[in-house]
């Protein structure tokens, strides 16, 4: 749980977008997820800096190469106001840097990076909601994953922004009583922000603690166990920087419409966690036909029920 000193900074930094120009809450947290994004990318090379310095090897895998050194948020963040936006702007700045970045580490969520669009207005709203993240500590996954979900839970009144949202006590009953193994597979087909997802690997982490030293099992946590379908690219984009900064390293995620003649998944999952959209209905001749032979309906919560059957 955060504290209310860390809420109430993280309530600053919503008001600063508000009073910026940018009311959508959905797009506030999506720019706040870039920013975060690009201060993870520098917590990675510092880390691979001092593995390096340490061993008095050349660098493995760096983020930035030698002419991107200011686009580390170490570097921009003491710059002038005018200066960091200009770093942001400009075609080949922090922003198309992010864009076009394919890292190892964080390839779940730089590939859905394509069709992002900086909307900050201003140097000085840039500058400011920089130092207000600055200042939060964020040091240990525990604080960033509270945080991250803090910030999400703005959407939950957001009007329509809502449908992506279950409430966190739901999630946490249904991750319970299906009480994830360390050998599952687990699918969530309408995934949204990955809330399932990442409740499952906190169930893990509460409740099968001794998985985490067996360098298997942590493979199999960070690369295999989750997988996350939707067709919004936002929600990718967030859901995928929500199981990151939770400490799920390379999770499954794919932009598709589960639904769909296009659904192109060969897994098997052991374990679906999933509120599939309600009160909803999409055309005949969108829906597969392994789900129309199943069930003759265009309404997409039966047509999720049979996606989910063995």
């Amino acid at each position: 749980m955060i504290t209310g000193e860390l809420k109430n900074k993280v309530d600053q930094v919503w008001d600063a977008f508000w009073s910026g120009g940018i009311s959508n809450p959905l797009s506030v947290v999506e720019q706040i997820t870039y920013l975060l994004f690009i201060k993870r990318l520098d917590e990675i090379h510092t880390r691979r800096e001092k593995k390096a310095k340490f061993s008095g090897k050349k660098i493995v895998d760096p983020v930035f190469g030698p002419k991107q050194q200011d686009f580390r948020w170490s570097r921009f963040k003491d710059m002038a106001p005018a200066e960091i936006f200009e770093l942001f702007r400009r075609p080949d700045g922090v922003f198309d840097f992010m864009k076009n970045l394919h890292t190892n580490g964080d390839s779940s969520y730089a590939q859905f990076m394509k069709d992002a669009v900086f909307m900050i207005p201003t140097a000085s709203l840039l500058d400011r909601v920089i130092g207000m993240l600055d200042s939060i500590p964020m040091d240990d996954r525990d604080t960033k994953g509270d945080l991250y979900e803090y910030i999400l839970s703005n959407l939950s009144t957001a009007g329509k922004n809502g449908q992506f949202r279950t409430p966190r006590h739901i999630i946490k009953m249904m991750v319970e009583m299906m009480a994830p193994k360390p050998d599952d597979l687990i699918c969530d087909p309408a995934s949204g922000t990955c809330g399932f997802l990442m409740a499952a690997g906190e169930y893990l982490r509460d409740h099968r603690p001794k998985m985490f030293t067996d360098r298997a099992k942590v493979k199999h946590f960070n690369e295999r166990m989750f997988t996350a379908y939707d067709f919004d690219a936002t929600m990718l984009r967030i859901g995928a920087m929500n199981l990151l900064l939770h400490g799920i390293e390379q999770p499954t995620i794919q932009g598709q419409d589960s639904l769909s003649e296009e659904m192109t998944t060969g897994e098997a999952f052991t374990l679906v966690l999933a509120n599939p959209p309600f009160k909803g209905s999409i055309d005949e001749e969108n829906i597969s036909k392994s789900l129309r032979q199943m069930v003759k309906t265009k309404k997409t919560e039966l047509l999720f029920l049979a996606l989910f059957l063995p």
